[in-house]
């Protein structure tokens, strides 16, 4: 059988407003003040912020496919978008400045995604990246904003890393339910000009991987065949995707 195009287009980019915050409103809620109050703090242009504004750091932790990534992401090009810059740090990569591994002062926020994988170097640079946010030598505070797999307590890491990670709020990503899958699903869908109706969106769900990445994938694979074939969105143009993707994926 033709294999479908692995090129299937620029991914959706990820936002606050992507998210769908089913069982995870408080995360959010936190996360959306936590970028407001950076904002704020930087057109202050002060070294001692009010107690309001002071960043407190976060911790979100969560299976994968909870959506910690995409948040990271979301604080990250909001922050960017106001013209504040963002050091990124996760298991073999550094962002924020060209080549960058050492703290930024000019930096307004540090995002550290899967700490719990980080490498013992990786683990004292995120370490002397959190004293240098919190605890400026010039310059104001710098909010930081850590994922992980497991709660801060249980994270594998120096000791004095993980007491640091778990000192501020945090906040536990629960996957989403089906509805919740079947409404990104139906929403990508509909940015793509297809229609997906509860039918077809249920049958994938009840068929295939249930982590929005492969769901996601499927979703572009079945726009490509539907406008090569000229066919609407229906259940049996979904398994001739489901049998190219993963013959074992229906067997029905």
């Amino acid at each position: 059988m033709q294999q479908l195009a692995l090129d299937i287009g620029i991914a959706p980019v990820p936002s606050f407003e992507r998210f769908i915050p089913l069982g995870n409103e408080a995360a959010l809620q936190a996360l959306q003040e936590g970028v407001d109050n950076c904002v704020r703090l930087a057109k202050l242009n002060t070294n001692w912020p009010p107690p309001a504004l002071t960043p407190v750091p976060i911790y979100l932790w969560g299976a994968s496919g909870t959506g910690k990534t995409h948040l990271l992401t979301a604080i990250a090009m909001t922050l960017q978008s106001h013209g504040l810059s963002v050091g990124w740090l996760q298991p073999g990569i550094y962002a924020g400045r060209p080549n960058a591994r050492e703290f930024s002062a000019q930096w307004s926020a540090v995002v550290i995604d899967d700490c719990d994988q980080l490498s013992k170097a990786e683990q004292q640079r995120a370490f002397n990246w959190f004293i240098n946010a919190t605890y400026p030598s010039d310059g104001a505070p710098c909010w930081v904003i850590t994922t992980g797999s497991v709660p801060a307590v249980d994270l594998n890491m120096r000791d004095d890393l993980r007491s640091r990670l778990g000192s501020g709020l945090a906040f536990e990503l629960h996957p989403l339910t089906d509805m919740g899958r079947q409404q990104v699903l139906q929403r990508q869908a509909r940015e793509r000009g297809l229609h997906l109706s509860d039918e077809v969106t249920l049958y994938l769900l009840g068929r295939f991987a249930r982590d929005l990445s492969s769901l996601s994938d499927v979703l572009a694979r079945l726009d490509i065949l539907a406008m090569r074939k000229q066919r609407a969105i229906t259940i049996p143009l979904l398994r001739e995707v489901l049998q190219d993707t993963d013959p074992a994926a229906h067997s029905n």
